[in-house]
């Protein structure tokens, strides 16, 4: 039998235990960009480069496992979408932390409903992932819809950042902490269409 499943049957991949250590993986960044911002912990930044190396690696073995295998648990598009989306939030975290540096820009305690909502909105598409390899499309549905609600939060609260920042900042420091905001919202949104990609897989499950 190990023959002939090795040279006759199509090989087979656990795409599930492959997508959810990529998502743990851009959890991690954000959550570290999270506490950067937070707490100004300068190893914090420093733990996102490592950790957009491990998921700039991850990516391209699923990409590989995608490209190598006949058989998929679900339709080949949505694997395809959902490593890529997967992939954009680790960029857009990157791409921000890049900003604060250039910028040098040490968040306000008035961010913290943003971070607050990033990380739950983080937590939340990881745990969907679980309930993937479940196939529970009724929960998975209930995760995107919190994520919606997280992601309509960090959209205000950064437009009653940048109205602060508006309000009170020299036009310098307005525009920085204006483009810090852009690059959260982001963030905020790959996550959001990762969370519709997973609800498209689900719908797919047979």
């Amino acid at each position: 039998m190990g023959l002939i499943q090795k040279y006759i049957l199509p090989k087979e991949v656990d795409f599930n235990a492959a997508l959810q250590q990529q998502v743990n993986a851009s959890r991690d960044t954000v959550l570290d960009l999270c506490r950067f911002c937070i707490k100004n912990d300068r190893k914090a930044l420093i733990a996102v480069k490592d950790d957009e190396h491990k998921c700039r690696d991850l990516k391209k073995q699923n990409m590989h496992k995608l490209l190598d295998v006949f058989i998929t648990p679900y339709d080949r598009e949505s694997i395809y979408r959902m490593i890529n989306q997967l992939d954009w939030i680790t960029l857009s975290v990157k791409h921000l932390a890049i900003d604060l540096l250039i910028y040098k820009v040490q968040c306000p305690k008035t961010h913290q409903p943003i971070f607050t909502a990033l990380t739950q909105m983080i937590e939340a598409l990881t745990e969907g992932f679980t309930f993937l390899t479940e196939k529970n499309q009724q929960n998975i549905a209930h995760i995107v819809d919190k994520i919606y609600l997280y992601y309509d939060e960090v959209a205000e609260q950064c437009a009653v950042a940048s109205a602060l920042h508006l309000e009170n900042d020299d036009i310098k420091i307005y525009l920085a902490h204006r483009e810090i905001l852009i690059q959260l919202k982001e963030v905020a949104k790959r996550i959001h269409v990762s969370a519709n990609t997973l609800e498209d897989m689900a719908i797919k499950i047979t």
